[in-house]
């Protein structure tokens, strides 16, 4: 069986590991050192030192990843940022214009709205359920296409095969940002992407102890990343390497449960009278429903949903909550709840917030590894006193 045929809860445990284990340690050892003896290498990028990314835990880590997803090669980053930034930097020059989904994480939006344009590089926004209308903002110097497989913080699915045809159509880079997804649920290159990016603190390390990113998709394109990474100097310190490979061994596990146990308490969050909207693309009635059923093979442990009150009753429910912890960032093995009007869009203008239809009692949810029952008892009492002071429950 080649390792292409292998399923990916056997990919996260052997792809990449080095055959001849390090002194017989079958746990990858932590390789402390800021630069490597030279070995003959005659070109800059091949020097061996930290900075290059490319020390024995960079080369198993870029193993592994480009396994997880199909692709040729990979490329471990310092934070899900500098993998968006550094391959936008990559892909993008002065006088390029980009097309991007208009409902994007906020730290990508601002990248493109406040820098880019800084470099001589222009940004559109096109509508995500319309690719008819995409043809009206191509430009001459369009070079290439950004989207995210489930988007921040609504969780709503694009039509990805809609952008890789009109992406080929018109010549364009495809780059997707597939953090909330994850490998396990879906894999870009397999449906034709050029570039896939991920926050690696979220689900694949999983633990919320690192922060680090990932570049992932054809050598060619990864190769290009990595010279531009090398002289922007975002890479990731060998120990944040070694918990990331620890991390992504358990994903299949993780993710397999949270998958589950969002969908049951998007289920329930829907039949609450409290509760004015859920968003979570494994509802049936969620407008993106099928198309996820196609493209993935989960809908991710991320929901979000809008209370039926105002701000006063979004923050009572969430200092009513027991087991969630208030705080930003996703994917761990602990449940998380935030606000995103304050925080991953809190640098949008109310009125581009709005737009984005991110509303200032919008709570997103990640959903964590506990008991699916004990969450949605948690949340039941949390939205039974947060509305018996106003006397709606």
């Amino acid at each position: 069986m080649s390792n292409k045929e292998r399923r990916i809860d056997t990919k996260l445990i052997h792809a990449g590991e080095p055959r001849a284990r390090f002194g017989g340690a079958v746990a990858m050892p932590v390789f402390q050192s800021s630069t490597f003896e030279s070995q003959g290498e005659s070109d800059y990028h091949d020097i061996r030192y930290i900075r290059l990314n490319n020390t024995p835990n960079h080369h198993c880590l870029h193993r592994k990843l480009a396994e997880l997803e199909n692709a040729q090669d990979a490329l471990v980053t310092s934070s899900g940022m500098a993998a968006i930034t550094t391959a936008l930097l990559t892909v993008l020059s002065n006088g390029d214009h980009l097309l991007a989904h208009s409902s994007l994480y906020g730290g990508t939006h601002d990248f493109i709205n406040k820098d880019l344009p800084g470099l001589g590089i222009s940004a559109d926004y096109i509508p995500l359920e319309d690719p008819q209308a995409w043809v009206a903002k191509l430009r001459g110097n369009t070079r290439a296409i950004y989207v995210e497989t489930i988007t921040n913080p609504l969780v709503q699915v694009a039509d990805l095969e809609a952008v890789v045809e009109f992406a080929r159509q018109h010549g364009l880079v495809t780059l997707i940002d597939n953090t909330f997804a994850s490998p396990f649920n879906f894999r870009p290159a397999e449906w034709g992407f050029d570039i896939s990016l991920h926050s690696c603190t979220k689900y694949l390390n999983g633990h919320t102890d690192i922060v680090a990113g990932a570049v992932i998709g054809n050598e060619d394109w990864v190769g290009r990343i990595r010279h531009k990474l090398n002289h922007l100097g975002g890479s990731l310190d060998p120990h944040a390497c070694f918990l990331l490979q620890r991390g992504m061994k358990t994903l299949a596990l993780r993710m397999r449960h949270q998958n589950r146990s969002a969908q049951a308490i998007a289920e329930f969050l829907e039949g609450q009278p409290s509760v004015r909207k859920v968003n979570y693309p494994g509802l049936a009635g969620h407008p993106h429903h099928q198309r996820a059923r196609h493209l993935l093979d989960g809908c991710s442990g991320m929901l979000s949903f809008e209370l039926a009150g105002g701000v006063e009753e979004v923050e009572r429910f969430i200092e009513a909550l027991a087991l969630p912890v208030y705080a930003p960032s996703l994917g761990g093995v602990e449940s998380l709840v935030t606000r995103p009007a304050l925080t991953s869009h809190s640098g949008m203008s109310p009125e581009q917030r709005s737009q984005a239809g991110v509303s200032d009692n919008l709570i997103r949810v990640s959903v964590g590894i506990e008991a699916v029952e004990d969450l949605i008892e948690d949340f039941e009492q949390a939205l039974k006193k947060s509305f018996r002071a106003v006397g709606a429950v």
